[in-house]
């Protein structure tokens, strides 16, 4: 399915492709390998900018998504403009840079322009809003553009990025798709405080159907999902939001503010002892089964008969804490899940880490036959 293992003063003079710097982002909870990331991908040299990002010269998105180390890139972007400085003590600065982005990138005609922050978690909001007021500004000298909003984005066509932080500015543009996520630096935020969040499962779920647009529609509304491993119910109540039907199945209760909840059948059961009602057909079936994720997946393939043709899987692979030295391991490992799945009929549409997962993945599968 196209996924490889193993397929102004102050301003930078332009690189050709060949030189270009890249920047790369590592989950910080992957720290114990970032190394041994690094060198998967055959990157030379490394200068680290924020918590999780590192700028290295490597050959290009496909040295990065084919290696089995890119599994561990949440997101890249070719460097194609930056500017090292402390814009905080740099006079004018959001009119520079936003004169500079013009005159570098105006006539490429990007789709959209979207800026965020180096460090987005950092208690401190002023790059918050610089990276705000930047936008704003380079906006204004930019002609209309097709994207104003991330999610306006067209997978395949190009957007200018930028990531702003105390160490400066750093621009380039791609493909959504390309950078692996709509979202300057890839990370969907999304909000968790609300006294109706059951659990931070929801926030993944709601990150991953985000993630999905970049290689597929996901279900429309009305669409029926099979749940596996449901308790406490922090994503039953994300599909429930987004006007899906959800059969969710465990053997541990769902939080009493799901019961009764339009959409919603709940089976009281384990997983590897429940079986579809005859003729049932599920459009997509999500499951974040705790164990083995070998185990997880033969209960996905077991139950894939009564997916329909073409129906979407979003299974989360949990491993062992990753640590130095395990790096080949947990490729190894998400690989033999993915051939496990593949010989069942159910193809990789994508693979990635998301901001909302801790030491597992999220693979995107699609029934074949």
């Amino acid at each position: 399915m196209g996924l490889g293992w193993g397929e102004g003063a102050g301003m930078s003079a332009d690189l050709t492709n060949d030189e270009r710097a890249w920047l790369v982002r590592v989950p910080e909870v992957f720290a114990g390998v970032e190394g041994e990331v690094l060198a998967g991908l055959g990157a030379v040299g490394g200068a680290r900018l924020g918590q999780e990002f590192q700028v290295v010269k490597v050959g290009g998105v496909d040295a990065i998504r084919k290696s089995e180390a890119g599994l561990f890139v949440q997101w890249n972007l070719p460097l194609e403009h930056t500017w090292p400085c402390h814009p905080a003590k740099m006079e004018g600065f959001i009119e520079k840079a936003a004169q500079t982005l013009w005159k570098k990138f105006g006539e490429r005609g990007p789709q959209g322009i979207f800026i965020g922050q180096l460090n987005p978690t950092a208690p401190d909001r002023y790059y918050r809003s610089l990276a705000a007021n930047l936008r704003g500004r380079v906006l204004q000298l930019f002609p209309a553009l097709a994207a104003g909003a991330v999610e306006e984005q067209d997978p395949e066509k190009e957007t200018l990025f930028g990531l702003v932080g105390k160490e400066g500015l750093f621009c380039g543009m791609a493909t959504p798709r390309a950078a692996n996520g709509f979202y300057p630096g890839g990370s969907k935020f999304i909000d968790q405080d609300s006294e109706a969040t059951i659990s931070r499962a929801g926030a993944k779920v709601a990150e991953a159907l985000h993630y999905l647009r970049l290689h597929r529609e996901v279900p429309a509304a009305g669409s029926h999902w099979l749940e596996l491993g449901a308790c406490p119910g922090g994503m039953t109540a994300e599909l429930l939001a987004r006007e899906q039907r959800v059969t969710a199945v465990d053997r541990a209760p769902l939080d009493a503010r799901l019961k009764g909840r339009a959409g919603l059948v709940f089976v009281h059961s384990d997983v590897a002892h429940f079986e579809p009602g005859a003729g049932v057909v599920y459009d997509a079936m999500l499951s974040d089964l705790n164990g083995p994720p070998e185990e997880s997946i033969d209960e996905v393939i077991r139950l894939s008969g009564a997916l329909k043709p073409g129906g979407l899987v979003v299974f989360t692979v949990k491993v062992a804490k990753v640590e130095a030295g395990s790096m080949a391991g947990t490729c190894a490992r998400v690989r033999r899940i993915e051939q496990r799945a593949a010989a069942a009929g159910l193809w990789v549409v994508a693979r990635t880490h998301l901001t909302y997962n801790r030491h597992e993945f999220t693979l995107f599968l699609e029934r074949v036959r």
